[in-house]
């Protein structure tokens, strides 16, 4: 057993702070929710992580979590609900260009410290990943170009009161967000960090890092279903640490509990905000 030489007041401590560190990762999520709102509908924090909550709840059910959306924006008035899928969508946009700067650099030095390539294919696919996370960097910080995109079609010009919201994220508030996503890239960071340091020892800090970044990056590129990505999550991640350890069994354990922390405890807690909901109206709560 991975655990059976390590004292109890340990595993609980360790165990204890990787669950506390998940309520701290959706509580940011639910104040970058809350933020996000203000252009739309003032809410509470407390209302903020209720809809956070369900919305974890319904996304384990659909692939590449789009019950989400669903979830949250049901605690919103109805005639807002559409434009809150627009800003919610402007907040997982600011995660994902954080999670695929940091893969592209984790990649990068991936490959220079355990794939022998030519140096001029190496140095143009460092061009690549410079071209790659400036792209993401401009397109963010000038979100309401897409909103100028959608109105040069004829066919979306009609949804326009939609998508129009875009246009009122200026790069100051977008920085904001970006913060906060950027806190939970760290906090969700943390949690592999500590598993891996406990429960696979001799690695090297900056080793674990390069990995977590790599397997976020590619976990986002991947198609999934949340009640099941522990296997995608632990194939990823016993691939690429098999270049840094030998512990298969340690990693697997590592990224399966993560997954039931971060995902599947966090979804069962939804359920009661689930049953509040009133699909209609506003929540029961209100």
């Amino acid at each position: 057993m991975l655990l059976s030489n390590i004292p109890k007041v340990e595993i609980i401590s360790i165990i204890g702070l990787v669950f506390l560190l998940m309520f701290v990762n959706w509580f940011l999520e639910a104040a970058k929710w809350k933020r996000l709102m203000l252009k739309i509908e003032s809410f509470s924090f407390y209302r903020a992580i209720e809809s956070v909550f369900c919305g974890l709840t319904l996304a384990i059910f659909t692939p590449n979590r789009l019950g989400e959306y669903g979830g949250r924006v049901f605690f919103l008035s109805p005639k807002r609900r559409i434009v809150g899928v627009v800003a919610m969508a402007v907040g997982n946009i600011g995660q994902l260009v954080l999670t695929n700067i940091f893969g592209a650099i984790a990649l990068s030095l991936f490959i220079y410290r355990f794939i022998d390539l030519d140096y001029r294919l190496f140095f143009a696919i460092q061009i690549l990943a410079v071209a790659f996370c400036l792209f993401f960097i401009v397109f963010y910080f000038n979100i309401q170009w897409l909103n100028g995109i959608l109105l040069s079609f004829k066919f979306t010009r009609k949804y326009k009161k939609f998508y129009s919201i875009l246009g009122r994220y200026r790069k100051g508030e977008l920085f904001r967000i970006l913060m906060f996503c950027l806190a939970r890239y760290l906090v969700f960071s943390s949690q592999y960090f500590i598993l891996f340091i406990w429960l696979v020892p001799g690695l090297h800090y900056a080793d674990i890092v390069m990995m977590i970044c790599i397997l976020f990056f590619v976990q986002s590129t991947l198609p999934s279903l949340d009640l099941f990505d522990v296997g995608i999550r632990s194939v990823t991640a016993s691939y690429f640490f098999s270049y840094i350890t030998k512990q298969d069994v340690a990693v697997i354990a590592c990224t399966a509990s993560i997954w039931l922390i971060n995902i599947i405890i966090p979804a069962i807690l939804g359920t009661y905000f689930v049953f509040k909901l009133n699909f209609f109206g506003n929540s029961k709560s209100n």
